[in-house]
């Protein structure tokens, strides 16, 4: 393995003079920062990011924990947060909880071993032990897409509730009195959230929690919508207003509506979360409830740049919360007749 004082014989220079062309080209001649700038890559030469890392005491590595990578709206979000690391010259690893505690701590464990500069996470583990234990280790971190007290830490969420409410009030504007909830373990705060604007906006309109039924499902994703919408499918009555939780669970009950023949939205509206680019590409463009997932993740970044940079000491938690918007497509264009009960 080519090191740095290989380098430095090959091109009669010193050691130092081969650290500053890499580190500082600015103090170094012309000529002989291209010499050694030309050895360098005859001899294939890469620094030693950990050797570097020991000589500085702190990482260029920034973590990224979410739930599911598999889901577009994670994925929008690590672009977002890499951005922000690029520019402050920094790298992003991201890792996938699978929405699995026991892995969201392995990771965390990984991340603490490797003394990364900071992390940005979205909780998989609701009662937060594994947090508080990763507290010990003196690695800041800012929760994404999870809303917490700005004593506990940074976060950057979006305001779900309000979500939830207008998915729930765009559906009673079609004319439906009922609806069915579908949304993934409840055990997740962001299903909680959602589900507690949807019945806010029931209450608006003067109807009881009865009148929005719930399938509560295992996972966030397009399998767990087509069995959701077998379940549905078997409600009496059938419902005419579904929202669920995520888009790739409302692509899966879309899937099994149109398996049954049921028409969107002629038989049953449909209304999505996230407003992922799969949305608007479905066989029927689904209305959703946009969330800002690029400017969370890279409004979470910046915060961890500045809790880890150098101006840290003037660094204050900050709890901020972006608003949803509702995107209006096919999947809810008509009014159907709703069956009441």
């Amino acid at each position: 393995m080519v090191g740095i004082k290989d380098v430095a014989r090959q091109a009669g220079v010193s050691v130092g003079t081969v650290s500053n062309v890499i580190n500082r080209p600015d103090l170094v001649a012309e000529g002989t920062r291209d010499r050694v700038q030309a050895v360098i890559e005859r001899l294939g030469y890469v620094r030693s990011e950990s050797a570097r890392q020991l000589r500085a005491g702190r990482s260029r590595i920034i973590s990224l924990l979410v739930l599911d990578m598999a889901n577009p709206f994670f994925v929008d979000v690590a672009s977002g947060a890499e951005r922000a690391a690029r520019e402050a010259g920094l790298g992003v690893m991201v890792c996938n909880s699978a929405q699995s505690s026991d892995e969201e701590a392995d990771y965390l464990s990984l991340f603490a071993e490797h003394r990364v500069r900071g992390v940005l996470v979205t909780p998989a583990d609701a009662d937060g032990v594994n947090l508080r234990d990763f507290r010990r280790h003196d690695i800041p971190f800012v929760h994404v897409d999870r809303e917490v007290p700005a004593a506990e830490g940074c976060s950057v969420s979006v305001d779900d509730v309000e979500g939830g409410a207008l998915a729930g009030r765009h559906l009673l504007s079609r004319g439906h009195r009922g609806m069915v909830y579908v949304s993934g373990s409840m055990r997740l705060p962001q299903c909680q959230d959602r589900l507690t604007g949807a019945l806010a906006a029931l209450a608006e309109h003067g109807l009881p929690p009865g009148a929005l039924r719930h399938i509560e499902t295992e996972r966030l994703d397009v399998a767990a919508g087509r069995e959701a919408g077998v379940r549905l499918l078997a409600m009496s009555p059938r419902p005419t207003a579904v929202f669920c939780a995520n888009d790739l669970l409302a692509l899966g009950v879309l899937q099994a509506l149109f398996a049954a023949g049921v028409s969107v939205p002629g038989e049953v509206a449909l209304v999505g979360y996230d407003d992922i680019e799969f949305a608007a590409a479905a066989a029927v463009p689904l209305t959703s409830v946009r969330q800002p997932a690029f400017r969370m993740g890279r409004t979470a970044a910046d915060l961890l740049i500045e809790e880890t940079g150098e101006d840290a000491a003037d660094h204050r938690h900050r709890r901020i919360v972006l608003q949803p918007e509702l995107v209006v497509r096919d999947s809810t264009s008509r009014t159907a007749l709703p069956r009441q009960g």
